[in-house]
């Protein structure tokens, strides 16, 4: 994972139980994940239990790629070491959204216009060589980025500073470098959906075991659900996936342990 150039990165808060206290507090897990352009197919969840940016750089190590990212601090931290943010595109794009959705807003749907025309590049070249692809976004789509950031800097002066359409324009001006880097990169992503997909099993979770009983429990659940989202991923049956590593996994050589992961494994014939 830590061989790919760009990563995926999100994270949602979880429950977890304070030592001796007998309440909770907020962890976290994070997920990362290759872009949907990668031929690998897996996720990895990392239990921390807090927001702050030294977890993220410990489980990276010397990581020296491009991270999709939320404009969360926690990740800015490891910027000035090397590493290069891309912005989500999804992100801006949808606050224009809630604000259309709930008054009709016809900035909104002016915006949410412009945001459609990048999108429909996207889906053009979503199947295309990363060099080609490249190539074509910075032919079609650069343009159209030049539009939209003219039209965001002429219709901010004309709305009342804290309206939610200020606060949707400012997020896209403040993120505007980190959202327009996918332009010069055939490898990144336009946006950080992709993760957000690997991140819903947590949310769903949630509902029904309420809170992690330590981080000692929180790290290991990680690292299973890491196998079993990535198996997934895979398009493996779950039941057949796991029953064969548990079976193997005694047995198996240190040296070929890397065999029974869920991209390398194969069903049994």
């Amino acid at each position: 994972m830590l061989g790919k150039s760009v990563l995926h990165a999100d994270e949602t808060p979880v429950q977890m139980l304070k030592p001796g206290a007998g309440k909770t507090h907020r962890a976290y897990l994070r997920a990362y994940v290759p872009t949907s352009f990668d031929s690998l197919r897996a996720v990895l969840y990392d239990f921390v239990p807090s927001r702050p940016g030294e977890h993220c750089r410990t489980y990276l190590e010397d990581w020296r790629g491009k991270p999709v990212t939320d404009d969360y601090a926690s990740y800015k931290a490891g910027f000035a070491a090397g590493i290069t943010e891309l912005g989500c595109m999804a992100h801006a794009r949808r606050k224009f959204h809630d604000l259309h959705v709930s008054h009709q807003s016809q900035i909104a749907a002016e915006a949410l216009e412009l945001f459609g025309a990048l999108y429909g590049v996207e889906r053009d070249v979503a199947q295309v060589p990363a060099d080609e692809r490249r190539q074509i976004r910075r032919e079609r789509a650069k343009p159209l980025t030049e539009t939209l950031h003219r039209w965001l800097i002429e219709q901010r002066p004309r709305v009342p500073a804290g309206s939610g359409t200020a606060c949707a324009i400012d997020y896209s001006l403040k993120r505007w470098e980190a959202h327009i880097r996918y332009l010069d990169d055939g490898d990144a992503p336009i946006d950080n959906n992709w993760v957000e997909n690997e991140i819903r099993p947590w949310a769903i979770g949630r509902s029904n075991w309420l809170f992690a009983g330590s981080l000692r429990g929180g790290k290991p659940s990680a690292a299973t659900m890491s196998l079993i989202q990535s198996a997934r991923l895979n398009g493996h049956d779950l039941y057949a996936y796991l029953k064969d590593v548990l079976t193997c996994l005694p047995t198996q050589k240190n040296s070929q342990v890397a065999e029974l992961l869920p991209h390398r494994w194969e069903p049994a014939k």
